[in-house]
C-alpha cells in the first residue's frame, strides 16, 4: 500500500503549468512544510516536502492555494529519475495528490484571505460557530 497522509504550510504560491495537448491538463507543484512531531533543543524543525497535483486537483490548488496556508493532503508516493544533459541520473521523489483540504479556518492566516472563493457566499456550506455555544447546539 501506497498512502501518505500529510499536514503543513505552502512554502510558496503554487507553479502551474498546463499539458500541451488537445485538452490541455494543468499540473500544479508545491512544497509543504509539515513539523517534525519531536523538536530538538526546544526548535521546531520541518521537512519540506514536494507535492504535485494533476488535473481538477491542481486547478484548485491554483486559485485557492496561497502561501503561509495550512492544507492537509492524502496522496501517494512518486519516485521518478531521468538523465539531465550532462547524462548524469537524477532522481525526485513527491507526493502525487488524490485529495486536498484546507486544514485551517479562513480567518486563522492572514496570507489566506486572497484565496477564498470569489463566489459572493464565501461560508456556503459551513456553519458559523461562536463561543458561546455548547457542544449540544453544533449541528452535527
Amino acid at each position: 500500500m501506497n498512502k501518505v497522509i500529510l499536514m503543513g504550510r505552502l512554502t510558496k504560491d503554487p507553479e502551474v503549468r498546463y499539458t500541451q495537448s488537445d485538452q490541455p491538463l494543468a499540473v500544479a507543484r508545491y512544497t509543504l512544510a509539515v513539523n517534525r512531531r519531536f523538536s530538538r533543543n526546544s526548535e521546531q524543525t520541518a521537512d519540506f516536502i514536494n507535492v504535485v497535483a494533476f488535473g481538477k486537483s491542481g486547478e484548485f490548488a491554483e486559485k485557492y492555494y496561497r502561501k503561509g496556508q495550512l492544507v492537509s493532503i492524502v496522496g501517494r508516493l512518486q519516485v521518478r529519475s531521468w538523465e539531465n544533459q550532462e547524462g548524469v541520473r537524477q532522481w525526485s521523489t513527491e507526493v502525487v495528490v488524490e485529495e486536498q483540504h484546507f486544514a485551517e479556518s479562513k480567518g486563522a492566516s492572514s496570507s489566506n484571505q486572497s484565496a477564498a472563493p470569489a463566489t459572493g457566499n464565501t461560508d456556503e456550506g459551513f456553519y458559523p460557530i461562536n463561543e458561546s455555544m455548547d457542544d449540544d447546539d453544533l449541528p452535527f
